[in-house]
């Protein structure tokens, strides 16, 4: 993470006192110093602006100002900015499913066009993680009837097939936001003005992730909590939820077992009781088994 900040004289000569023992012995022109706090560089230039690079970049630099983003001046372009996104025709895609342990991923690409979004905004559409899943399973339905989407569902077993140590989380998603989106343009044709993905990844990786796939659609726009900035990102999260629930649903169904969500103390405390009963292949074939879960739920079990 990189944040800069501008700072006054006055907050320049703190700093300098502040950061005399933690100085690096690089000289960089047009450069006050450069120091190291625990995972965060900081580099303070002659002008006044100080770059904070690292983790916790920007809890480092809250202690000397506001980050130049968030200026007045900023927040008035983003703001701009995000209402073209929102008052378009627009093609987005939302995944759902990656942080629970138990359960499929499902990621699905949503047509919007502008004359949609008074409908959508009656029923109260965005960010699923803002809804609650019985909204969801209300208002998913009517979403689905009026508007042109695309889902794909991947399983735990399907993932743990997939997931090894060249292709991790982030690259899945890519794959399957991907196929989604590809497959609703290509087949639907949509009059869209901008492509919208929720940033999960930058561009440049998005693609490298993307780079072996025998179709790949271009031409993204990759945005930063865009669920709340598109209405068709926020269809995608809605309708991704729907299917996720239901086939958590199935699930649950079939084990005859109500399954937590998630990935807390709860979801361990079942996966030693599935491991007990049905065996490790069995969490295998419904859980996401590089999840910390899967370390803690064997390490307990006592054969």
């Amino acid at each position: 993470m990189n944040v800069v900040i501008k700072v006054n004289d006055e907050i320049k000569e703190k700093m300098i006192e502040y950061y005399k023992d933690k100085r690096r012995d690089k000289v960089i022109p047009y450069v006050v110093f450069q120091a190291q706090e625990e995972d965060t560089v900081i580099t303070l230039y002659e002008s006044g602006k100080c770059m904070f690079q690292g983790t916790s970049a920007d809890v480092d630099a809250a202690m000397w100002g506001t980050a130049l983003e968030n200026t007045k001046e900023k927040q008035e372009e983003r703001k701009k900015e995000d209402q073209k996104y929102y008052s378009c025709n627009a093609v987005g895609s939302d995944e759902v499913g990656t942080g629970d342990y138990y359960g499929p991923i499902v990621v699905t690409a949503c047509y919007v066009a502008k004359e949609d979004i008074p409908f959508l905004e009656e029923l109260g559409v965005g960010d699923s993680k803002k809804i609650e899943d019985d909204k969801i399973l209300k208002i998913a339905p009517q979403i689905a009837k009026k508007i042109q989407y695309k889902s794909v569902i991947l399983t735990s077993k399907e993932y743990n097939e997939k997931y090894n140590k060249d292709i991790n989380m982030n690259k899945i998603k890519a794959i399957l936001h991907n196929k989604v989106l590809y497959q609703l343009i290509q087949e639907e044709k949509p009059n869209y003005d901008y492509i919208i993905v929720d940033e999960f990844a930058r561009e440049a990786r998005y693609y490298e992730y993307v780079a072996d796939q025998p179709a790949i659609q271009k031409g993204i726009t990759f945005l930063t909590k865009a669920e709340d900035k598109n209405p068709a990102v926020a269809c995608a999260s809605i309708i991704s939820r729907y299917i996720f629930l239901k086939e958590f649903d199935k699930l649950c169904d079939e084990l005859h077992m109500p399954l937590p969500k998630g990935a807390g103390k709860d979801v361990d405390t079942m996966g030693e009781e599935i491991v007990e009963k049905l065996g490790e292949e069995k969490l295998k074939e419904i859980a996401k088994f590089n999840f910390k879960n899967t370390d803690r739920i064997l390490h307990t079990l006592i054969y």
